[in-house]
């Protein structure tokens, strides 16, 4: 096919204010991404869009395999609860109340903050 250009899995973008780091969690425009690298403000960066990543958690919450899971950028961490956060993935199994990580499957989609 002519005009496919590749997967997606992998974007290119431009750190945001702060610049970005390893590993760690942003929203780009409308976009969940994880930094493959550490970069200043303004400058290219690889995100990766979709995949399963162990991220930090709220530890008070138990999560079941499949249960939607929600960026909160004010704390960096991922919750099940969706007022004022980013729905961007599911958790792909069960996080036990306390915990501090859970496993999230991103969706790799460009979706709503939750109202």
């Amino acid at each position: 096919m002519k005009n496919f250009i590749q997967e997606g899995d992998t974007l290119t973008f431009t750190a945001p204010s702060g610049g970005v780091v390893s590993g760690g969690g942003y929203i780009i425009g409308d976009i969940f991404v994880v930094s493959t690298v550490t970069a200043a403000q303004g400058l290219p960066f690889a995100g990766k869009t979709t995949g399963v990543f162990e991220f930090a958690k709220l530890s008070a919450q138990a999560w079941t395999e499949g249960a939607k899971v929600y960026w909160d950028a004010t704390n960096s961490r991922f919750t099940t609860v969706a007022s004022g956060n980013r729905l961007v993935g599911v958790a792909s199994e069960a996080a036990a109340n306390p915990s501090a990580v859970g496993r999230v499957r991103l969706d790799g989609g460009s979706l709503p903050a939750a109202s």
